[in-house]
């Protein structure tokens, strides 16, 4: 029963990412949500309490693995094999979760109305983590004395343009959607760009 329930609550979820991400938070309506899946509007009501609860689910489908990728600064004690996964991770976001990817950057853009305050907690918190542990690496003398933060708004903005301008990726790289390949290949790329422009030297296997 309760694995019928998560599929359901998971195709309503689905959905609602798709029309938030078209339609933005004011613009979408709960029935438009329901006809999309083909579902009674009351069924959207029995999983989520209102159009306020569905959103912050939609929200935390992209934040919960977003707060997850920043664990490479924790689990690695070099920098090449931190912002080599942590990369990774960015990349696989964008390609897991395009939708919900582009409500969170919508969100963002409207000055986060709607964002509620534990998650910009648990945000802030990253990336003050984030930087800290920049800044010892810098003290380490194990990569140039670059500004941490600016660093992170790049790697972030690198990262999520394949989710939140994927209409105009996919335009120039001539595709209906975008390869595992190509990811692959943005992901490649970025490691090889950051850790040259950060003078880090990866750690050769022993």
């Amino acid at each position: 029963m309760s694995r019928i329930r998560d599929r359901k609550k998971a195709l309503i979820l689905n959905a609602a990412c798709a029309i938030f991400a078209n339609h933005g938070y004011s613009g979408t309506k709960i029935i438009d949500i329901a006809n999309k899946i083909d579902v009674p509007k009351a069924n959207i009501y029995y999983y989520f309490e209102n159009k306020e609860a569905l959103y912050r689910s939609v929200l935390e489908s992209f934040v919960t693995p977003l707060l997850q990728a920043t664990a490479p600064f924790d689990d690695y004690r070099h920098p090449a094999d931190a912002l080599t996964n942590f990369i990774k991770l960015k990349i696989e976001i964008s390609k897991n979760h395009p939708n919900a990817s582009k409500v969170f950057a919508n969100e963002i853009l409207q000055g986060a109305p709607h964002l509620p305050q534990d998650i910009i907690d648990k945000l802030c918190f990253q990336t003050e983590g984030a930087q800290s542990q920049l800044q010892q690496w810098i003290d380490q003398g194990l990569m140039d004395d670059i500004s941490p933060i600016h660093l992170l708004f790049t790697l972030w903005a690198a990262t999520q343009t394949y989710a939140d301008f994927n209409w105009q990726v996919k335009l120039h790289l001539k595709t209906d959607s975008i390869s595992d390949q190509q990811f692959e290949d943005a992901s490649n790329m970025l490691i090889k760009i950051i850790l040259k422009g950060c003078g880090i030297t990866p750690q050769v296997a022993k």
